[in-house]
């Protein structure tokens, strides 16, 4: 009982602290508050844009290098108990300190969407005491998300390299790169991060219908992302006016047309998904092929006659095209910078290495957005880190029409459950 009421003060605290919290003042007011309720020594570490790091938030006056574990401000997502308590979702056991606390790394979630680990000291273990810490790190999540848009330090914190015009353009306005319901799994990744220009994706949802796009500008440049940014902006505005599937296309190339002639152009995948009964409806605007796969066991492609590009004016006839998924089925939205980039001696990394490296890590259980974040890492490996063009996923797992969230969705999304590791 006493627990329930530090737990409730702490809670209750940051809540109406949040209201006027700059983004800088987060570590020092949680951590005040956090202690209150027995967590000593709290640590917050959000990930970086490529998620290959773990950086310390320290915020003004506090020095990072003397507040971390071990002396670092830095920890790698590969090898480190952060980086597997990031990985896997799961509160990890770290080093106990000689006077009898238990040292925690917590994952740091905002819904579905991954932003670091928190590490904690507590006198207390138990069931009880892993719940309250997973309770106080979904708040701060909240805190962090509510303040970062307004926030330089948070870009800066995140970024390990700088980024150019266009690439500030596209993470601005995308959605964020993993979304989770009780019907559907969506995750995004997009190289290279600091420098991509042309390609884009977006999703939203509408009571049973979930709409992904995936885009792709001709070029490598800041004018790529201007055309790019305008498509997913049409986009977005003609849907949300009823426009359909068949005619979405056509508005945008309206639009494209509009501002620049028949000089930029797009192609694109625009697809909507019926959660309640599981029909994939979509439209090609001369792009690759989504894939499907399913039972985790085999994929095919999901041909549909493509329409011309968006912003070519040759009035190709456009097709909608539909497919009925089944629970568990994943569609993957790709650009051709995944399937046709090459290494310099002529290899591409290619569809059947990229669809083979999908199913394998299915099977190993991994949630979706974990095992985008190693596919990444596995095709800028296989580029030597130097990608000649833009290189877009967008997957997207249909529960099924009658799923339970907590049971079912969470676990997949990468959720943190009542688990620890040791």
């Amino acid at each position: 009982m006493q627990r329930d009421s530090a737990m409730r003060r702490m809670l209750t605290g940051l809540l109406i602290e949040s209201h006027m919290m700059s983004f800088e003042q987060l570590p020092s007011r949680v951590a005040v508050h956090a202690a209150a309720a027995g967590f000593e020594d709290l640590l917050i570490y959000l990930g970086d844009l490529q998620r290959d790091v773990l950086r310390l938030l320290t915020g003004k006056g506090l020095n990072a290098a003397e507040s971390a574990p071990q002396g670092t401000s830095e920890l790698p997502v590969e090898g480190t108990v952060a980086g597997r308590a990031y990985q896997y979702g799961h509160i990890v056991a770290g080093a106990d300190s000689a006077d009898g606390t238990h040292g925690w790394w917590v994952p740091l979630l905002d819904g579905t969407e991954r932003l670091g680990v928190l590490y904690v000291k507590s006198v207390q273990d138990g069931e009880d005491v892993r719940q309250d810490m997973l309770v106080l790190a979904s708040l701060v999540a909240m805190l962090v998300v509510g303040s970062r848009d307004t926030s330089d330090s948070y870009a800066r914190l995140t970024r390990t390299q700088p980024m150019n015009v266009a690439a500030e353009m596209q993470w601005t306005l995308m959605p964020p790169r993993t979304y989770a319901d009780s019907r559907v799994i969506i995750g995004a990744v997009m190289e290279p991060a600091y420098e991509v220009s042309g390609d884009a994706y977006d999703y939203a949802t509408a009571d049973d219908i979930v709409h992904i796009s995936v885009f792709d500008a001709m070029g490598h440049d800041t004018s790529a992302g201007l055309t790019a940014n305008l498509a997913m902006g049409a986009c977005r505005n003609h849907r949300r006016q009823g426009t359909g599937l068949g005619d979405l296309g056509d508005a945008i190339e309206r639009v494209l047309l509009e501002q620049f002639g028949s000089s930029r152009y797009v192609t694109g995948i625009l697809a909507d998904l019926d959660t309640s009964t599981g029909l994939l409806t979509w439209v090609n605007r001369g792009h690759p092929p989504p894939v499907l796969i399913r039972d985790g066991r085999w994929t095919t492609l999901l041909r549909c006659p493509p329409a011309h590009p968006m912003g070519t004016d040759l009035h190709l006839p456009t097709t909608v095209c539909r497919e009925r998924l089944q629970p568990g089925d994943r569609v993957v939205f790709y650009t051709d910078g995944i399937t046709e980039a090459r290494t310099p001696g002529g290899q591409e990394f290619g569809l059947t290495r990229f669809t083979d490296f999908l199913v394998r890590h299915h099977f190993d259980g991994l949630s979706v957005p974990e095992t985008l974040r190693r596919l990444t890492r596995a095709h800028l490996h296989h580029h030597g880190n130097q990608l000649q063009d833009d290189a877009t996923i967008l997957l997207c797992e249909w529960l099924g029409p009658h799923t339970d969230t907590l049971t079912t969705a969470a676990p997949l999304a990468g959720v943190p459950q009542p688990q620890t590791t040791d």
